[in-house]
């Protein structure tokens, strides 16, 4: 009876990782089952707001390559000859339909909050 209950305690051992490696295959399949329910589920739900975006896409795409081919020179030569962007004000337009950017004042300037280039990445 003895060498049963042996030969009975190592074939339970030998089949413990098997059953333990089927559970994590079974549960990695049902974590993979369930992520890909989510994602479709996601998609469904951002479908008719990705359509909606790809029709105002085609709308204004005329508009847009108008304002690049016309606007991108001047914008290429502002871009050489502005260094800093941090030193001038955000764009304001004005009632009669000009674009200021103004320059910041030099206090301005120093009471400006510090950027991330002075900063010490521990």
């Amino acid at each position: 009876m003895k060498p049963f209950l042996q030969a009975s305690a190592l074939a339970a051992c030998l089949a413990l990782p098997a059953a333990a490696q089927e559970t994590e295959d079974d549960s990695f399949n049902l974590m993979e089952e369930g992520a890909k329910l989510f994602f479709r589920g996601l998609m469904e739900e951002m479908e008719p707001a990705l359509r909606e975006l790809e029709g105002f896409a085609r709308e204004i795409e005329p508009n847009l390559r108008s304002f690049v081919q016309e606007m991108g020179p001047a914008l290429r030569e502002l871009m050489t000859e502005v260094e800093d962007w941090s030193a001038y004000h955000p764009p304001e337009i004005m009632p009669n339909g000009d674009i200021v950017i103004r320059r910041k004042t030099p206090q301005e300037m120093l009471d400006a909050p510090v950027t991330g280039k002075d900063e010490i990445e521990l």
